[in-house]
Parts: C-alpha cells; sequence; structure tokens
C-alpha cells in the first residue's frame, strides 16, 4: 500500500464532517471573547482552516476578514462554497499553503488563529514561526492536546508516544513565556469538544468500506485513537491559548534580594497609607504564604523598579487558592502600562510552576477583568468581612469553568 493510498483513504473519512478535531462553536466563541477588543474588521489567518468552520464564525460574528490556510485543496473548496453560500464569499480568502512556511509579510494579522492544527509543527514551532505575522496589539490563538493527568497510564503514553509530545499546561506556559509571548487566557475545552468530533467521525468510519485502498488502515487507525479517548479521556484533553507578544517596553522578573527596598519605595509612593509596603515585609515572614518566585517586579529602562505584583497562598474554604496584592506601580510610571505588565507576568509565572489554583484580588472592577478576573459571587465566593461585591474577583489559572466556594481565608498578615 502506498502513504498516498493511505492520506487518501483518512481524508476521505474526513470530507464533509463538521469538525476535524475536538472543538465546538462555544468553545472558538470564548475563545474570541478572550482576546479582547479587536479594530472594525480585523484581519485573521486561520491556519490549518480545514473546511472553514472557525473562518466561518469568525467571518460572520467577529466581522472579520479572514485568510484561510490548508494544504488540502479539496477543504479549500468546500469552505469556498460554503462562503458564498453563507454571502461571506468576499470575507474569506483562501490560500493553499504550508502553514510552517507562509507567505505573508510580518505584521499583516490582528488575530492568527489555529484550532486543532498547530500539532502538525509543533507548538513550540508554531509560537516561533508565528509571532511575527501578528500586527501590534495584535493576538494567538490556538488549541493544544496536553496530559491533565499528574500520572499518565502507560497505555495512553504509548499511544500518544508515537503520534506527538503531549506536555502539560504548565510546561507550554512556560515555552510561551520563554518565546517572549505573555498568556491572555486558557480555556479548558470540555468533553463535549470531543463529542462533536469523534461521534460523527465514528458514524462515518463505521459506514466507510475497508475494501478501499488504504481504508482499512485509515478505518483502524481512527478507531484505535477513538478507544483511547474512551479509555483514557481523564488523561488528557485540549487548551486553548489565547496569547500575545509581552509589551517590550518593560523588563518583568522575579524580585531579588536587591529589590526589597525599591519595592518598599515603589508600594509607599502608590498607596495613600504605607500599610501595602508593611503588608509585603509581613508577608516575607510567612513561610506558609509566601511563595519564592511569585513576587514580581516590572523595570523601568534606566533598570529602576517601576512596578509591582505578588500573588501569596490563602484559602477558598479549605481549597488552597491565590491572592493578587498588593499591585503597585510608581507614580511616574502609572498609565503606561508598567501595572499590566507586571500582573500578567507574575500571573504566567504562577502558570509556569504548575499552579491550578484560583486566584482572587480585591480591586478596582473595571481593571482586573482585562486580566480573565470575574466576579467572585457569581461563583459562591465572599469575605468574612463586608466588600463591594463587585471588588472581588477571581480567575481560574488553569482556564477551568469552575472555582470552588466559600470564604476568602487571607494569610494572617493582612489583619482581616
Amino acid at each position: 500500500m502506498s502513504d498516498n493510498a493511505l492520506h487518501n483513504a483518512f481524508f476521505a473519512l474526513h470530507h464533509g464532517l463538521p469538525r476535524q478535531g475536538p472543538g465546538s462553536d462555544d468553545t472558538s466563541l470564548r475563545l474570541l471573547a478572550l482576546v479582547g477588543p479587536l479594530p472594525a474588521r480585523p484581519r485573521v489567518l486561520d491556519l490549518g482552516c480545514g473546511p472553514g468552520r472557525s473562518a466561518l464564525l469568525l467571518a460572520s460574528r467577529a466581522g472579520a476578514d479572514v485568510t484561510a490556510v490548508d494544504l488540502h485543496e479539496p477543504f479549500l473548496e468546500e469552505l469556498r462554497h460554503s462562503a458564498a453560500a453563507r454571502g461571506l464569499g468576499d470575507a474569506i480568502r483562501t490560500v493553499n499553503a504550508d502553514m510552517g512556511e507562509l507567505p505573508f509579510p510580518d505584521g499583516s494579522f490582528d488575530v492568527v488563529w489555529a484550532e486543532s492544527s498547530a500539532y502538525s509543527i509543533g507548538f513550540d514551532t508554531a509560537l516561533a514561526k508565528w509571532r511575527r505575522l501578528l500586527a501590534p496589539g495584535g493576538s494567538l490563538v490556538l488549541t493544544e492536546c496536553e496530559w491533565t493527568a499528574e500520572n499518565p497510564s502507560a497505555e495512553a503514553r504509548a499511544f500518544w508516544d508515537q503520534h506527538y509530545e503531549l506536555r502539560t499546561t504548565a510546561a507550554n506556559c512556560s515555552a510561551a513565556v520563554g518565546a517572549g509571548y505573555t498568556v491572555l487566557g486558557l480555556y479548558r475545552q470540555p468533553e463535549s469538544d470531543w463529542d462533536e468530533y469523534y461521534g460523527p467521525l465514528g458514524e462515518r468510519a463505521d459506514a466507510a468500506d475497508p475494501a478501499l485502498p488504504g481504508m482499512a488502515e485509515a478505518l483502524a487507525a481512527t478507531r484505535e485513537e477513538i478507544a483511547v479517548r474512551r479509555e483514557h479521556g481523564s488523561e488528557f484533553g485540549y487548551t486553548g491559548y489565547v496569547l500575545r507578544p509581552a509589551d517590550a517596553r518593560w523588563r518583568t522578573r522575579p524580585e531579588t534580594a536587591a529589590d526589597i527596598p525599591a519595592v518598599r519605595a515603589v508600594n509607599a509612593a502608590a498607596f495613600p497609607t504605607p500599610e501595602e509596603s508593611a503588608l509585603v515585609d509581613r508577608l516575607r515572614l510567612d513561610g506558609e504564604a509566601w511563595l519564592p518566585g511569585l513576587s514580581y517586579v516590572a523595570e523601568a529602562a534606566d533598570g529602576s523598579v517601576a512596578a509591582y505584583a505578588l500573588l501569596t497562598r490563602c484559602r477558598i474554604g479549605d481549597t488552597p487558592a491565590l491572592a493578587l496584592a498588593p499591585v503597585a506601580v510608581s507614580p511616574r510610571h502609572q498609565r503606561r502600562g508598567a501595572g499590566q505588565a507586571v500582573v500578567r507576568a507574575v500571573l504566567d509565572a504562577a502558570r509556569a510552576r504548575g499552579e491550578a489554583s484560583p486566584v482572587v484580588v480585591l480591586g478596582h472592577p473595571e481593571y482586573y477583568p482585562r486580566f480573565g478576573f470575574v466576579t467572585a459571587s457569581a461563583h459562591g465566593i465572599r469575605t468574612s468581612f463586608e466588600v463591594p461585591a463587585e471588588a472581588l474577583m477571581v480567575l481560574m489559572l488553569d482556564g477551568s469553568r469552575s472555582a470552588p466556594q466559600g470564604t476568602v481565608r487571607y494569610p494572617a498578615a493582612f489583619g482581616v
């Protein structure tokens, strides 16, 4: 049997299916929401578009001009027909190209989008090759299959080792930060996203003729894949990543011992009383609350500390959580992005060290939602003292959809 016969059989199984990988319109819209505000007619590059489910949604719901790229011309032809039928022919342009060697100038797109396709060239390669395509303020959206179990079974590892090297969310977040991005948001895709893919694919496999050239082998591989998901689905899953190149104006890093006086000075200058500065000093002495590596500074061009952000261990009920406090910006650097840079950096650092804990913050309700925080009371989270409901917010670092319920128990240093 030739490789061409297997290739043709594989695509014959997939033609006309609603999806070419785990996903849903709901997931696509959630990822789009994490991108944040877009231009009136954003330029979107959809890589590995297949028959164009995402391209059609982005053109219709975001008003985007979509450039849809795939190597399989029949998929592109299918997309052109679908776009014309929906009156979106002028909004979607198809390009037959290799997503690893793209023919577009630097800075061409407001969003680069790749659902269930980055694996074709690898997560790290995608991060490196696609960054140049982003316009200033642009975002990269991609989904990646990852280990979700701490110790995956030998059977699950044996399957994936022959197909693709899976990593954890922490490892992929670390790779993204190392490649010069910051994480705007994560979204752990639900099991129903797999059903939307494997349900129709399984029905197609059952109806296929195994006597066709290459089809028996394609069917065996497809059924093995579906069986591994059925038996080991709790061990791996897809996570959506929404990334943006980090703000180059500010160098962010963990604090060092030499930074402590400057950190005190920034907190003292940013707040009307010395209490925030004293709070940080008290937290440094709390071995249960203080988490080495999660006290972060942003440096100005002259090397001085421009902004500060701290995550310490707290609890929601009996569940470990993180408290974001304080966040401080030197008055001479306020409203210039230093605060956003240092908050994003410390949240990225927490993700990269494997923290899946919820993060709580008590702060301005118009500022913190840009990092993905939502009103905590909607999740049944409260404080033991009275605060405006909209000021207490929570963020799930790992992109899951549910947070623990209960009362926030701050470290003793907070005095509450």
